[in-house]
């Protein structure tokens, strides 16, 4: 099986950032393996990083999927831990599972058990596929409750050792701690080309950009000049003519007389733009320069090899006093990349030329510049991210490696919210980030960084404030559990016997439990995080965990005794803890 065609996750530019609840993830595999599926291929379980140029088309820098291990190599929990678990819980039933194929036995209107049996062994899946209710099912004569959407192991047909959506495993909440907040900028400005500068040449017409670039740099310059007469109805008092550009995308960046006029961007569905505004246009010679950028190229779709990109026309200007300007097939000049990328500005020894300043004369909100600092590599070895939030659009680099493209000014469109886990998963079913930048961490190896003086040199297109730029480490802040007091666990994974379940939190290495932000037995609300106390509470919920603190990990058993008696008799409880680590 395989999952990519499921879900098409990615984390586009500008698009929400698709997730899949954990539940729902094992719900499928299990459901895969009880239809005698053989194979499961997770795309994927170990996130990364775009690093360079290397992302697709309106690709973010991060590729992590929602995997269970992060694009920092640390585990995504409680994903990594739930499948963990099933995984365990199938490795139960392998001698079964290799032997015959299953037999199917309803057990309801939407209840079902695939039974592997042979004379020396048997396992059974006992699934619910309603997404609404839980059911109570009897299978060979004893009585199983199944939630809803779930599926429940049974390694030797008669004991419970995992449901799919009952997950034991614990929670973590990932925090960003700055270990650098705020750097020692300089800064450079880079030119707008508005002429014969070096490395330029000319061309009737209107040429494809990665003709020109081979792809060797986001940038091509499109170059022309337009001359206006002093009688020109608009220079008096009149409306400015309208400059429109097709574009085949990706970004456009419209520089009038040297200064910044606009810009547009397109999106993955939509790479074509159209610029089309008013311009300020001066009596005599007028420079239109027209900053054409790729943000990655297409790797998927019919002759994607083929789609073009950068101006192709038409471009006009209206408005004038003889109509309508046709420029698009006017001489125009071109220049590949920026200067700063000519003189090398992201590597250490490129890096000592320029015009850099720093202080008072900082460039702040400016487009097209480039910004350069030293720092010492932070202590410890959390992975290490750079907090870009306060910047637009451009890259960074490390030491004169390309840590990816940064695009915080781009923020992420589309219906986010909570996302219940029961029913067909689709990729627009689960999504997050709605109103904020689709990513704004970026990851800094540090098998890039020394110890001492490392160069970090970052790329402004648009304009943003670096003195808000932070290096960040990411680490585990809290973690949680969510226990029901008849969660299926084990003595062991060779004998089957059924026993009182237990939240197991622990710390990671170096970190130990300093705090108990919230406990509660009975019927707590929320999510890790966001916990509150539902109308049934034990008042000694936190009690048990008061001997966690100041340790690297702890168990609690998840019964009515453990919190001073039964809150609400008769109904089933769960177990709700959240514990800060640090």
């Amino acid at each position: 099986m395989w999952t990519e065609n499921w879900s098409g996750w990615y984390t586009e530019w500008g698009g929400s950032v698709p997730y899949r609840p954990p539940e729902d993830v094992a719900f499928s595999v299990a459901r895969f393996l009880a239809n005698s599926g053989s194979f499961v291929n997770y795309y994927m379980y170990h996130g990364g990083t775009n690093f360079g140029r290397t992302a697709g088309l309106f690709m973010a820098s991060s590729y992590d999927y929602d995997a269970p291990l992060d694009e920092w190599g640390l585990t995504h929990d409680p994903k990594w831990g739930h499948l963990r678990d099933l995984h365990s819980a199938v490795k139960l039933c392998e001698p079964a599972l290799t032997a015959v194929d299953p037999e199917l036995i309803s057990l309801g209107k939407n209840q079902e058990a695939y039974v592997f049996q042979t004379k020396t062994a048997c396992a059974a899946f006992l699934a619910n596929y309603d997404t609404q209710n839980g059911a109570e099912v009897n299978f060979w004569n004893v009585k199983y409750w199944l939630e809803r959407w779930s599926i429940s192991i049974l390694p030797d047909c008669k004991t419970v050792v995992y449901n799919t959506a009952k997950i034991g495993a614990q929670d973590s909440q990932m925090w960003m701690i700055p270990v650098i907040d705020g750097f020692s900028w300089q800064s450079h400005n880079d030119e707008v080309t508005i002429g014969y500068a070096n490395g330029t040449f000319s061309h009737e017409g209107l040429w494809e950009q990665k003709f020109l670039t081979y792809d060797k740099t986001d940038y091509l310059w499109y170059m022309t000049n337009v001359d206006i007469d002093a009688n020109e109805g608009f220079l008096k008092g009149g409306k400015n003519p309208t400059l429109t550009i097709d574009s085949s995308g990706h970004v456009l960046h419209v520089f009038i007389n040297g200064q910044l006029a606009g810009t547009v961007y397109g999106s993955l569905a939509t790479p074509q733009i159209k610029f089309s505004q008013q311009v300020k246009l001066v009596a005599g010679a007028n420079k239109i320069s027209l900053l054409s950028a790729t943000v990655g190229l297409p790797n998927v779709g019919v002759h994607f090899d083929t789609w073009s990109a950068g101006i192709l026309g038409p471009v006009t200007l209206t408005g004038l006093n003889k109509g309508t300007l046709d420029l698009t097939k006017w001489e125009w000049s071109y220049k590949v990349g920026l200067k700063g990328e000519d003189l090398d500005l992201p590597n250490p020894a490129g890096s000592a030329s320029g015009n850099w300043v720093q202080g008072a004369q900082l460039a702040k909100n400016q487009p097209l510049t480039w910004y350069k600092t030293t720092f010492d590599a932070p202590a410890g070895n959390e992975p290490l991210a750079l907090d870009m939030i306060s910047m637009g659009k451009g890259q960074m680099y490390v030491n004169g490696a390309s840590i990816g493209r940064h695009w915080a000014a781009n923020k992420a469109r589309g219906k986010c919210g909570d996302c219940d886990y029961a029913g067909t998963y689709t990729e627009t079913k689960c999504r997050s980030k709605c109103g904020e930048p689709s990513q704004q961490y970026y990851h800094v190896p540090r098998s890039w960084l020394k110890p001492k003086g490392n160069l970090l040199v970052v790329l402004e297109e648009i304009g943003g404030d670096p003195s808000k730029i932070a290096m960040v480490r990411r680490t585990v802040g809290a973690v949680c559990a969510d226990i029901d007091d008849d969660q299926p666990e084990v003595k062991s994974w060779k004998e089957l016997v059924p026993v009182t379940p237990k939240a197991k939190l622990w710390c990671p290495e170096g970190q130990t439990i300093t705090k108990i932000i919230f406990a509660s037995y009975g019927w707590p609300q929320g999510r890790c995080g966001t916990y509150q106390q539902g109308k049934c509470h034990a008042q000694k919920s936190y009690d048990p965990f008061q001997g966690c603190v100041g340790k690297a990990a702890c168990e609690v058993e998840v019964a009515p005794a453990t919190f001073g008696g039964d809150p609400c008799p008769g109904s089933k409880k769960r177990l709700s803890v959240q514990l800060q680590c640090s």
